[in-house]
């Protein structure tokens, strides 16, 4: 992602196609093992309700993400701080879960 805003600055090249692939590839590649993860803490008889708000949550972030930097983008003429600070969010929740990746409280039933 952090490459991202160069390659749209060369135009229309094949690198940009090939990211593209590959992001796609790396987006739908995430499906199954959430659904697993959810099931796995929510019981299989919950996966599809959770999941579902999952995916509206996901969709809202996302939405919201992209009104954001269409945000930034209008007020300072560049996109390159709306990515970085993507870039920094991405890196505070691969730290937070790196932290807390073996600690597992359980829920009462």
């Amino acid at each position: 992602m952090l490459f991202l805003p160069n390659m749209l600055a060369m135009g229309d090249t094949p690198q940009l196609n090939l990211f593209a692939f590959f992001y796609g590839l790396d987006w739908i590649a995430t499906v199954p093992p959430t659904v697993r993860l959810t099931s796995d803490a929510f019981g299989r008889e919950n996966t599809g309700v959770v999941y579902g708000w999952i995916g509206a949550a996901h969709q809202l972030g996302a939405s919201l993400a992209a009104f954001g930097a269409g945000s930034v983008r209008t007020s300072t003429g560049d996109c390159r701080w709306a990515f970085l600070f993507a870039a920094a969010l991405c890196m505070f929740a691969a730290t937070s879960f790196l932290l807390t990746s073996g600690r597992r409280s359980e829920v009462p039933a």
